[in-house]
């Protein structure tokens, strides 16, 4: 069990896909100028994720290795689809917000990486742990990320069509925290508190390359 935890609680802070791996980023940028779509898109990556990491982990004795990949994706397109049809049904105001970006779940990096990387070499209940924890994580960066954008850059926070916070009349909206260039200036500052909490709950810092994830002691 403390296994497991552990496993789970890497993929939130440590290993987190997002403001440490900096995998999925484009989805990320792209979505979070809404909260109700960034949770939705959230809520997705954890379904997929999970799922995929179940069935990889399970099957991972029987697939092999020179297919692999190709697997993969057929069991993330699967679960994507689901979540496409789902959305398309029963949120299509969300499902049209969110647009390509739920499709292009198939091929999102880090789903196919945790399958790769993790899921098929792990037992179930670890690849349980990986990809309920790196979805979990990927979700509050990036809710977090479009709380911020929202409300600061159009000055009031709707979900659902219910205004949930509305800043001040006098507050003039920066219009730029919508685009682009603003949603890299507050993902820098989120990846920036992301990095001090790591060092500072477990006394290490984390460097990540285009394949692993090195830890090194603080000196």
């Amino acid at each position: 069990m403390r296994e497991w935890i552990e496993v789970f609680k890497r993929g939130i802070s440590i290993d987190n896909p997002l403001t440490v791996l900096m995998i999925g980023l484009c989805a990320t940028l792209a979505v979070s100028t809404k909260l109700e779509g960034a949770l939705f898109m959230g809520l997705a990556v954890i379904f997929v994720l999970g799922m995929s990491s179940i069935i990889v982990s399970s099957i991972r004795s029987l697939v092999p290795e020179q297919v692999r990949i190709p697997v993969f994706i057929v069991i993330i397109a699967s679960f994507v689809t689901v979540v496409d049809l789902t959305m398309k049904a029963f949120l299509p105001d969300i499902y049209t917000f969110l647009g390509v970006w739920i499709p292009l779940i198939v091929v999102n990096c880090m789903i196919l990486g945790r399958a790769e990387a993790f899921s098929y070499h792990q037992p179930v209940r670890l690849a349980i742990a990986d990809g309920l924890g790196m979805g979990l994580g990927f979700s509050i960066v990036i809710v977090l990320l479009a709380a911020i954008r929202e409300l600061f850059g159009s000055g009031e926070i709707v979900f659902l069509g219910a205004r949930l916070i509305a800043l001040p009349g006098w507050y003039r909206p920066p219009g730029v925290l919508l685009l682009f260039p603003g949603a890299f200036l507050v993902f820098g500052f989120i990846v920036a508190l992301a990095k001090w909490y790591n060092t500072r709950t477990s006394g290490r810092v984390v460097q990540t390359d285009a394949h692993c994830t090195i830890e090194e002691g603080v000196r």
